[in-house]
């Protein structure tokens, strides 16, 4: 384990690094990040300080407090759950064109899926950042399949309530603005994309 007193300029960014794609930053402000505590690092050098005097004696404890200065839990809440709110919606929308119906039926079974699932990816999210489509299916058939078949097991799978196809822009609308930012995230860092 490298002393922290001992630490190169490299090191830091990489601990911060590591840390700050831990808790979920996305890749473009991670680049911005390291860039302005580079700039802060090389600053201190050049005046004769050490890095320590630029991040302090714990480095972990400095790229958490830099992080949670620039994704706020509650500004990650409201993120996560327009989010969730933005795929049940378009389950919803979906079921209702693959049956031609305007009304979704809601069952005990649909009811443990997403409250189970919604759980994890919550909890997923806002300690670890997003879990991504492949990730998000192994949560679903992990932890939402045995929800089902236990609340099958335990209550059957009658209908609860309706829900009108109006409802599902109705969760759409919430979760749009972060998709659309997340889209052009991914496109803004895909390769060869200037």
């Amino acid at each position: 384990m490298t002393d922290q007193r001992t630490m190169t300029n490299q090191q830091i960014l990489a601990v911060c690094r590591s840390n700050w794609e831990y808790r979920g930053i996305d890749d473009r402000s991670v680049r911005e990040m390291l860039d302005e505590l580079s700039a802060h690092l090389d600053d201190a050098v050049a005046a004769g300080r050490t890095p320590q005097d630029v991040v302090g004696n714990d480095v972990k404890e400095f790229a958490a407090s830099w992080a949670r200065a620039r994704a706020p839990f509650a500004r990650r809440l409201l993120r996560t759950t327009a989010m969730i709110c933005f795929v049940i919606g378009w389950m919803i929308l979906a079921t209702c064109l693959l049956r031609w119906t305007t009304e979704r039926v809601v069952s005990v079974n649909d009811v443990a899926f997403w409250t189970v699932v919604a759980a994890v990816t919550i909890a997923w999210e806002l300690r670890r950042g997003t879990l991504g489509l492949g990730r998000t299916l192994a949560v679903a058939l992990a932890v939402g399949l045995p929800a089902v078949l236990l609340s099958q097991w335990l209550g059957g799978d009658g209908e609860l309530f309706t829900l009108p196809l109006w409802a599902a822009p109705a969760l759409l609308l919430p979760g749009l603005p972060y998709a659309v930012a997340d889209a052009r995230g991914r496109k803004s860092t895909a390769p060869g994309v200037d």
